[in-house]
């Protein structure tokens, strides 16, 4: 017989689109106990219900399932997250006692560990003499998943708080989570390759890994995902988080629209609550040579389906997340050329040409590479990282002996974040306690004062490097702020050896 049209609510028939994934936001921080029965009355399945933040995944193939459900007088807003989704691109100040965590030094005597610029930069080896970290201390790479078989990463890997999130439902599966892009591999080397004998040392290199997929196997992070992601952070009470991507519908996330608003909402609830978990959360501030404290211009978005961008003016009330949620750690990006600015101070380093940056956002920098300006010690000015074997790189070196240990050059704001997320976790590992209240051993606020305490203050530049491009509005990259705090670097750079040995 014929097929039956599907009937909405008020009487009218409804046709069917393609099926694709709805955040729900509940005015409330809970998932009322009739959610499912509510989606599947709409016309939809119930993927994952987070009941900590308010906030379901679905999935719907019915053109009016977010009106249905926006019906609900207990919802506060039904969002498609299908057309919404951006795609990563590299280019207390008192003395503190140690904690009572497993502790051992590390060496940097590795294959590769001469080409690590970035490492020495941040005197990552001299805090390696005291300790490469603990392995009671597990770091999230909320990525686009870590290679699993890499023989640099699988002694740190933690397969059981790995997971991926790609459906908007944590799969636990290694083979869900396994890296088919290669970013999520290369932030991982930085944060804990192993002192193995092998390729490169990362900053934390005896701390534990748990790769989270937040994105498709193309590196397009979709809002669901994100979600997921952090809420299997705080569930997994890991120790850090690295984010070294954007999410959200565009670039910027404009509050003043309903479907941005409810995604933003959404995404927001979910990093708060790992962060209450005892999660410290660190993020990339992103490769667009922009002001996100002042911006104004946005060409780049939405990035999917590629093909989709449209020129629009934007203001404050527009937002990049995860870095612009408060709590949340911002990190730019220098390379290894130092400042011309006539103080000789060796630790004066010029931020990347790329990275972007704000007063209110950028709380620290660290190494990210600058292919413009390059120097003996890093002749291509880019880092070297981890990366899966069987994907294509164009800078790429391996260990002759050990096929599966592939390596590659790249830079990014991206390749930033993750140092700092390490020497996150090695002041975890120094100073947390096993006894701590809830997760974490060191609450992400003490984690961060210690970031920002030790690190080396950088001065903004006297003048503009030539390799500099303009933001996207067409003006000139500026640098604001005094000695203590500026736009381009935060409280200043990195610093491991410092962080913990202060």
């Amino acid at each position: 017989g014929a097929a039956l049209a599907l009937l909405a609510p008020n009487g009218s028939a409804t046709a069917d689109g393609p099926a694709q994934k709805y955040l729900i936001l509940y005015k409330q921080h809970a998932v009322p106990g009739d959610a499912a029965l509510q989606v599947e009355r709409a016309g939809g399945d119930l993927v994952a219900a987070y009941g900590e933040i308010g906030v379901v995944v679905a999935s719907s193939s019915r053109v009016d399932f977010a009106s249905i459900v926006g019906r609900d007088a207990r919802v506060e807003g039904a969002a498609p997250t299908s057309s919404y989704a951006t795609r990563i691109a590299a280019v207390d100040s008192g003395e503190q006692q140690e904690g009572d965590l497993p502790n051992a030094p590390a060496s940097d005597a590795d294959t590769f560990s001469a080409l690590q610029w970035d490492m020495r930069q941040i005197h990552a080896p001299e805090a390696h003499a005291i300790t490469g970290g603990s392995p009671s201390v597990v770091v999230g790479n909320i990525d686009t998943g870590l290679d699993k078989d890499h023989p640099d990463l699988l002694p740190n890997i933690d397969f059981a708080r790995s997971a991926s999130c790609e459906s908007g439902a944590p799969d636990q599966n290694p083979a869900a989570w396994d890296d088919r892009h290669g970013h999520g591999t290369h932030t991982a080397g930085t944060i804990a390759a192993a002192a193995n004998g092998i390729g490169i040392v990362g900053v934390a290199p005896n701390v534990r890994l748990a790769g989270i997929k937040s994105s498709t196997d193309d590196g397009y992070f979709f809002p669901e995902m994100v979600v997921c992601s952090f809420m299997w952070a705080g569930r997994q009470h890991l120790d850090v988080t690295n984010n070294s991507y954007f999410a959200d519908p565009f670039l910027y996330n404009c509050r003043n629209d309903a479907v941005q608003r409810t995604i933003w909402k959404a995404e927001q609830r979910a990093i708060r609550f790992a962060m209450r978990e005892g999660v410290t959360v660190v993020a990339s501030e992103g490769n667009q040579s922009d002001d996100l404290s002042h911006p104004t211009y946005d060409d780049s978005s939405p990035n999917y389906p590629p093909g989709s961008e449209v020129e629009r003016e934007i203001t404050n009330a527009c937002v990049v997340i995860p870095v612009e949620i408060p709590g949340v750690i911002g990190v730019t990006a220098v390379g290894n050329h130092r400042q011309t600015d006539g103080d000789d101070d060796p630790d004066d380093y010029q931020k990347s040409f790329y990275s972007s940056y704000g007063v209110s956002t950028a709380d620290l920098t660290a190494p990210g590479g600058d292919s413009r300006q390059p120097t003996a010690e890093a002749p291509n000015g880019r880092v070297l990282s981890t990366y899966p074997a069987e994907i294509p790189c164009s800078r790429r070196v391996e260990e002759s002996a050990q096929p599966a240990a592939a390596y590659c050059y790249l830079q990014g704001t991206s390749m930033a974040a993750p140092h700092v997320a390490g020497v996150a976790a090695l002041i975890v590992s120094r100073y947390g306690g096993a006894s701590s209240p809830q997760n974490g051993k060191l609450r992400p606020n003490q984690v961060e004062a210690y970031l920002q305490q030790t690190a080396d203050p950088q001065p903004c530049p006297v003048l503009l490097p030539a390799t500099y491009s303009t933001r996207p509005d067409g003006s000139p990259q500026q640098c604001q702020g005094g000695s203590g705090h500026t736009s381009w670097y935060g409280t200043g750079q990195v610093n491991a050896f410092s962080a913990i040995s202060r």
